[in-house]
């Protein structure tokens, strides 16, 4: 494969190793992965983040790939989003909340949909009823600010999944921080 027709991408898999369901070990899940010729596999921390190489294809089309591996090698049927690597630098430099002075990084988080949101669904959310919790919806990105912190907040996947009929994964500052810069080695 020539390297024209490879992309770096990052999978965010939801509900691995959350309150002792879907476990699946890093290593293990590694080598599932490149059991189906995704190159480079690396994890970052055990809730199912994947930075790889692969030839350039559709986003759902390496989704469903990881999905069924994922299906048939541990049972699971567990989401899956994929995002090219230069995508999710994109959405780090994105974030509206990261030039507040009154901004505790530790408390930001960043909501990943499958899809961009039906404009109907996102206007019955009114913001205004969270606060403190604060968030930004940009194309398919929901930026989040949860000062008291992301498990007391109702704006979690649940809550936007619901509202905005989309999946939805989350994660935090740091660990977006993280895969940027895990891929940006892999380059």
């Amino acid at each position: 494969m020539s390297e024209n027709t490879k992309g770096i991408y990052v999978a965010i898999l939801r509900g691995v190793n959350v309150s002792g369901k879907n476990l699946i070990k890093m290593p293990a899940l590694v080598k599932s992965i490149e059991s189906i010729g995704f190159e480079g596999v690396k994890s970052y921390i055990q809730s199912g983040n994947l930075v790889f190489e692969t030839a350039k294809g559709e986003f759902a089309e390496i989704a469903k790939r990881i999905h069924d591996q994922i299906n048939h090698d541990f049972g699971f049927d567990i989401p899956v989003l994929v995002i090219e690597a230069k995508e999710l630098e994109t959405i780090r430099d994105g974030n509206p909340f990261v030039q507040r002075s009154d901004i505790d990084l530790s408390k930001l988080h960043v909501t990943f949909l499958e899809s961009e949101p039906d404009e109907d669904c996102i206007a019955l959310i009114d913001p205004e009823k969270y606060l403190p919790d604060e968030f930004v919806l940009i194309g398919k990105t929901i930026y989040l600010n949860c000062p008291v912190g992301y498990g007391t907040t109702k704006l979690n996947n649940n809550f936007f999944e619901s509202k905005l009929k989309v999946k939805a994964t989350t994660r935090n500052w740091n660990t977006v921080n993280k895969l940027v810069e895990m891929a940006k080695q892999t380059n």
